[in-house]
């Protein structure tokens, strides 16, 4: 859930201005009024980045019908369906979309499924500016709520591997799973975050503390690790060694640990354009068709 950028062999590239203020803000504040500090480092943790939607998804999610879905008194989600057919449910990663798995409708609506994507709470189209670990997971059960069918199967990419985690853990049941570049321990992500804006480890503290108490809930019970080990449903990961968003060691350490999981690994196509690549696809699409 950070907003950690990419770094080319060789070249560690400057901080954006917004970054170096922000630092600065932080640094005075941390001295000043700790509380204030691990409050607006709460914020800015829980505060995703919406980018534009290329136009090669546009042209996909032009073909679907779009609905919402009611998330609590005050929020809407945006969703996307095609086809017909046993459920498959897409999900993305922090500070993605919906449509950034598109490409894998063709082929499952193909093979006769019906497929939905959403926009996560605080992401895309969706409302709220705010979102987080439970967010995802609780968009998730709204989306399948909303649709009153259990799903045949879900493919998710980075946050949206871990939310998947915490919803079968609690209670979801798939008959497939497709997870692509997945984290392991996302209470690591507030360590790189804290990396990124220099925060002194009294005001992480805090702010981890902060977040614990907003959702009730300890950030141990957020590790995959954990609950991996207690889930036997069939799952292929993909993962590719050049990965800098979720490292190639977490989707190989998850496949260890989760009973019966096939790890891919691919190389050369990073966080994101892994979501496009034929082969991935087709391996991603024919392992949820074969059950």
């Amino acid at each position: 859930m950070t907003n950690t950028p990419a770094i080319a062999a060789g070249r560690i590239p400057s901080p954006p201005f917004g970054v170096v203020l922000m630092r600065g803000a932080l640094r005075v504040l941390s001295h000043t009024s700790p509380a204030t500090a691990s409050r607006l480092a709460a914020d800015l943790f829980m505060t995703p980045r919406r980018f534009r939607t290329p136009d090669r998804e546009r042209a996909l999610l032009a073909d679907a019908v779009p609905f919402d879905v009611r998330l609590g008194e005050s929020s809407n989600l945006r969703a996307w369906s095609w086809g017909s057919g046993p459920l498959v449910i897409l999900v993305h990663g922090w500070e993605g979309r919906g449509s950034q798995l598109a490409s894998f409708v063709a082929p499952l609506v193909e093979r006769g499924h019906r497929v939905v994507a959403f926009d996560a709470p605080g992401h895309g189209a969706s409302d709220g500016n705010r979102s987080s670990l439970p967010h995802f997971t609780w968009g998730l059960r709204g989306v399948i709520d909303a649709l009153g069918v259990t799903p045949h199967a879900v493919i998710a990419h980075s946050l949206g591997c871990a939310a998947t985690t915490l919803a079968l853990r609690d209670g979801l049941e798939v008959q497939r799973l497709v997870f692509v570049a997945p984290p392991l321990n996302p209470v690591e992500y507030t360590a790189r975050f804290a990396e990124i804006l220099e925060l002194q480890q009294p005001i992480l503290d805090r702010m981890r503390a902060r977040i614990e108490e907003r959702f009730l809930r300890k950030w141990s019970d957020y590790s995959l690790e954990e609950t991996a080990r207690e889930l036997r449903t069939p799952l292929l990961i993909f993962h590719d060694r050049e990965d800098q968003d979720t490292f190639y060691r977490e989707g190989a350490a998850l496949a260890e640990v989760w009973q019966g999981a096939r790890l891919v690994t691919t190389e050369g196509l990073g966080h994101r354009r892994i979501l496009r690549d034929a082969k991935v696809i087709e391996a991603a699409t024919s392992f949820i068709a074969a059950s």
